[in-house]
């Protein structure tokens, strides 16, 4: 039943996509704009258009910028964009991701032969464009951000990549705490068949990991890893491009967290931004033509890394964080600065709860929850004390007498006792106010197998990274719970945990302040 409704959830997102995109395609345009076929990798056709700047004659190099398409999404994406590039001086190729739409080939999930596509469009840009061969950027949203990442590792020729609500690490994107993000995993497979042809190997692993076939696991996990930037930084690193990455808070597809991850172990020119928002929402007005900090600060960052503009992008504080709750940017030298000031509350006593009831607290819904807060600050939200003590386990601190501005990534230490082998918990974060409303700032999933019955065991959790601002009087909330709808989970019927805090080994919440 879950699984319908995301596919239906995706047809209808893909349906709107189009229909919202498609003006664009008729604008009127200053520069010009041509519809191509792009050979690509083993000969595969690529559907592409492409737009250069009013007046180019072929006797000025222009630089150049590719952008691969979003899964799903058609290859008019990005012309509002492309027509702002090609009218301050590019040219900008964007063609359709191989398997999708016009283009040929199958889905193969950002794997080597999308990859050695990225290099083919770039090779038919400098053959057949004013395109300067010293100045080739990439740039994309989701799909066409990792796409992006990918091909800087492996081409030496791109010199700035924007990646804009996409993944580093596609195993802690959608099996984050050794859990399927069902919803995130429904929704792109069933956007996929709807618009593309998904390939052998991505319905075998997309029927693996839905299935919950842990003799897979492995298999998914090495499938993933090789379609992860993290894992080829070290040649990212040596190639050197100038890597800004973007990315909203509440992105239920691919968290924040891996791309703060990622962001900490390059070691070239870089740049990251956090809004709120949900999956590529907070690039979504940009796509239209209209105002849009997170696609004006792309082009600055292009600007000054192919163009040498001194636009100051360089000597700004290079991590640029948008609270959820409060309006303007905040500027920290690095992560690490962002996690730098912990307060601990400590999580007492002992919790016991039956499993496979949902308690009524949950992370909302793939696309929708985090959006409402995005535009209306309407997280998900939950009544703390009537959350059923059977189902869920509480934990609160005192109310606060400030404000506590919550910035970065809370984590969970605590110990639990399951009666199975196997189980499954989710753990929440509320700002709960005087009549015990709870307002969700974070949550993340935790799975385990193996484990002895009635054997404790530690275990430490990585909230989703956020900034919340929470409000004097009130206070923080821990629940845990065994059942989201946003994740399958691994309890056997009838089975129990126990959450408790042992003498030598307090439990406890750690949540990142900003230092006043």
């Amino acid at each position: 039943m879950r699984t319908a409704l995301a596919y239906a959830v995706s047809a209808a997102l893909v349906a709107g996509a189009a229909l919202g995109l498609a003006p664009a395609a008729h604008a009127e345009t200053s520069g010009s704009l041509r519809f191509v076929d792009i050979t690509g990798d083993g000969g595969t056709v690529l559907k592409a258009n492409v737009v250069t700047p009013a007046g180019s004659d072929g006797g000025t190099r222009f630089p150049v910028i590719v952008l691969p398409t979003s899964w799903a999404v058609p290859q008019i994406e990005y012309l509002a964009q492309a027509q702002k590039l090609a009218d301050s001086g590019y040219v900008v190729v964007s063609y359709n991701s191989r398997g999708f739409w016009q283009s040929g080939g199958e889905i193969e999930t950002a794997g080597p032969k999308d990859i050695a596509d990225a290099s083919r469009v770039i090779d038919w840009a400098l053959a057949n464009t004013p395109a300067d061969p010293a100045k080739v950027g990439m740039a994309g949203v989701s799909y066409g951000a990792g796409i992006s990442l990918l091909a800087a590792a492996h081409d030496k020729r791109i010199k700035a990549v924007a990646a804009l609500s996409g993944w580093a690490d596609l195993i802690e994107s959608i099996y984050s705490g050794r859990t399927q993000h069902l919803q995130a995993a429904a929704l792109l497979g069933g956007a996929g068949y709807l618009t593309g042809r998904p390939g052998p190997e991505l319905q075998q692993i997309l029927g693996d990991f839905l299935s919950s076939d842990l003799t897979k696991e492995d298999e998914m996990i090495a499938w993933g890893r090789k379609r992860s930037a993290v894992t080829y930084v070290d040649a990212i690193n040596a190639n050197r491009p100038a890597v800004m990455l973007g990315n909203a808070w509440g992105d239920t597809i691919f968290p924040p967290n891996q791309f703060a991850s990622f962001y900490e172990k390059l070691s070239g020119p870089k740049r990251l931004e956090f809004r709120p928002g949900d999956h590529a929402t907070a690039e979504a007005t940009g796509l239209l033509g209209l105002p849009n900090d997170t696609w004006t600060n792309a082009h600055r960052w292009f600007d000054h890394y192919l163009k040498g503009v001194d636009n100051g992008v360089d000597r700004e504080q290079p991590v640029q964080l948008k609270p959820r709750s409060a309006a303007g940017y905040e500027g920290y030298p690095d992560w690490k600065a962002v996690n730098a000031h912990q307060h601990r509350f400590a999580l007492g006593g002992s919790e016991h709860l039956w499993a496979n009831v949902d308690s009524g607290a949950n992370g909302g819904v793939v696309m929708l929850s985090n959006l409402l807060d995005q535009f209306f600050q309407a997280p998900p939200t939950a009544s703390i004390p009537l959350l059923p003590r059977a189902f869920a386990g509480v934990w609160q601190s005192e109310r606060y007498a400030t404000p506590q501005r919550v910035r970065g990534t809370a984590r969970l230490h605590t110990t639990v006792t399951p009666t199975a082998e196997s189980g499954t918990f989710v753990a929440y974060l509320y700002d709960v106010g005087p009549l015990g409303i709870g307002k969700l700032i974070s949550n993340a999933p935790y799975t385990f197998h193996g484990k002895a019955p009635g054997k404790a065991f530690s275990v430490d959790l990585e909230l989703f990274s956020t900034a919340y601002d929470v409000p004097a009087g009130h206070r923080l909330a821990l629940v845990v719970d065994t059942v989201d709808p946003l994740y399958i989970e691994h309890n056997p019927t009838g089975a129990q945990l126990t959450f408790s805090s042992p003498a030598a080994d307090p439990s406890y919440v750690s949540v990142p302040l900003r230092a006043e």
